[in-house]
C-alpha cells in the first residue's frame, strides 16, 4: 500500500462514444458461420425461398423463350425489322407532310388566289394529365380478348413473313391433311397469308369454342415452343394446323372446362375426329410433353404482345379512370372478382407489447 515502487495496472474497456450506440453490431464472418455469402437466399423472410431459387432453370433452356423468362420471344425479334421500317416510313411521311405544307404556304403567299387543300386530319392520341387518367381495362390477369387475338395474329403473321426455315412435318401439311373439302390451290405453300385472314381464323375458333384471352397467349407460347423443339418453320402450307394444335393444347391446359376434340370437328365441319386426335398426339410428342408455362413467361409474352400491338397502331381502348373502374381494377388485380368490393373492411387487431418482439419489421421494446 505504501510502497512507492509498486504499481497496479487495471485494464478497462475503451470508452464508448454516444454515437456508437446507433451503429449496428458487427456481423460475424462467413468462415465463423460456416456459410458463404453467395449461397445465401435473396429472400428477406426466414424460411421462404426467393423466386429465383424456386424457378431453377436448366442451362439447356437458356435460349428457349417459351421456358426462360429472360429470353426474348421469337416473334419480337422477327417483327423488329418491320417495326423499324414502319417507324422510318412514318417519319418520312411526317417530313413530306411538313414540306408540302411549307410549299403550300409559300405558294399561297405568292399567289393569293390559289386555294390550298388542307391536309387530312390525323388521329389524336389521348394522354394522361394531372386531372384525368386514361387507362384500358386490360390487365395481365384478364387481358382484352379482341385486341389480344389481334396481337397474336400479328405475331403469327410476322412468324410467317420473316421465317428462317421452310422445314415442316407431314402432320401439319394442309394439302396432305386438309381442314376443308375445298380444293387446295397449287400455290398454297408460296403465298403468304394476310393478317386479316389469320385473325379471322383464330377469332372464329375462339368465338365458337368460347375461349379466353389468356388461352390466346398460351397458344403463342406453345407455338414458339414447337418451333424451337421441332426445329421447323411456320409457313403458308402449315400455319393453320400448327395454330389449331396449339389452341387444342392451350384450351385443355388453361381452361377448367376444356373443349373436346369432337367439338372442333363441329366447328371446322370437314375434319375428322381421328385427324384431330393424331394432330394433338404428335403435337405433344414434339413438345416432349412439356406443357408447363411459368407465370414469368406468361407475363413476358403479355407485355411483348402489347408492345407489338402499339407498334402496329393497334391501341387498346382508353377511357377515363373513374372511381368505380379503379375499384374494379383493384379487385381484378387481387383475386379476379369484384365480390370484395361490397365487403366492409375488417378491423385489424393491434399488437400488444409482448408480441412486438416476434415481428421482425418492428423494433424491440426495451423496458428499464
Amino acid at each position: 500500500m505504501g510502497n512507492k515502487n509498486s504499481c497496479s495496472c487495471i485494464y478497462s474497456p475503451k470508452s464508448r462514444k454516444p454515437e456508437d450506440a446507433y451503429r449496428p453490431a458487427a456481423q460475424p464472418r462467413s468462415e465463423e458461420v460456416g456459410m458463404e455469402p453467395k449461397n445465401q437466399s435473396l429472400s428477406s423472410l426466414h424460411g421462404v425461398p426467393h423466386i429465383s431459387d424456386r424457378e431453377i432453370l436448366p442451362e439447356d433452356n437458356v435460349g428457349d423463350p417459351s421456358i426462360h423468362p429472360l429470353a426474348k420471344p421469337i416473334f419480337s425479334s422477327r417483327s423488329q425489322s418491320e417495326i423499324n421500317r414502319s417507324k422510318s416510313r412514318r417519319r418520312a411521311d411526317v417530313r413530306s407532310r411538313h414540306a408540302d405544307n411549307k410549299n403550300r404556304r409559300r405558294s399561297q403567299y405568292d399567289n393569293r388566289i390559289l386555294q390550298v387543300q388542307a391536309p387530312p386530319p390525323t388521329a389524336l392520341k389521348k394522354f394522361s394529365s394531372c386531372s384525368t387518367i386514361f387507362i384500358d381495362d386490360s390487365t395481365v390477369s384478364q387481358p382484352n380478348l379482341k385486341n389480344t387475338i389481334k396481337a397474336v395474329a400479328y405475331a403469327i403473321y410476322f412468324h410467317i413473313k420473316n421465317r428462317e426455315s421452310n422445314r415442316t412435318i407431314e402432320i401439319f401439311d394442309e394439302k396432305l391433311h386438309p381442314l376443308s373439302r375445298e380444293i387446295v390451290p397449287e400455290d398454297y405453300d408460296s403465298r403468304d397469308p394476310e393478317h386479316k385472314s389469320i385473325y379471322r381464323f383464330v377469332r372464329n375458333l375462339f368465338s365458337a369454342a368460347q375461349l379466353t384471352a389468356e388461352c390466346a397467349i398460351v397458344t403463342l407460347v406453345y407455338l414458339e415452343r414447337l418451333l424451337h423443339y421441332a426445329e421447323i418453320g411456320i409457313m403458308p402450307a402449315n400455319w393453320k394446323r400448327i395454330v389449331l394444335g396449339a389452341i387444342l393444347l392451350s384450351s385443355k391446359v388453361w381452361d377448367d372446362q376444356a373443349v373436346w376434340n369432337v367439338d372442333y370437328c363441329q366447328i371446322l365441319k370437314d375434319i375428322a375426329v381421328e385427324d384431330v386426335n393424331e394432330l394433338e398426339r404428335q403435337f405433344l410428342e414434339l413438345l416432349q410433353f412439356n406443357i408447363n408455362v411459368p407465370s414469368s413467361v406468361y407475363a413476358k409474352y403479355y407485355f411483348d404482345l402489347r408492345a407489338l400491338a402499339d407498334a402496329n397502331e393497334l391501341s387498346f381502348p382508353l377511357e377515363p379512370l373513374s372511381k368505380e373502374r379503379a375499384e374494379k381494377l383493384e379487385a381484378m388485380s387481387n383475386d379476379g372478382t369484384i365480390s370484395n368490393l361490397w365487403q366492409k373492411p375488417t378491423l385489424l387487431r393491434s399488437n400488444s407489447l409482448d408480441a412486438m418482439t416476434t415481428n421482425p419489421r418492428l423494433s424491440v421494446a426495451i423496458l428499464s
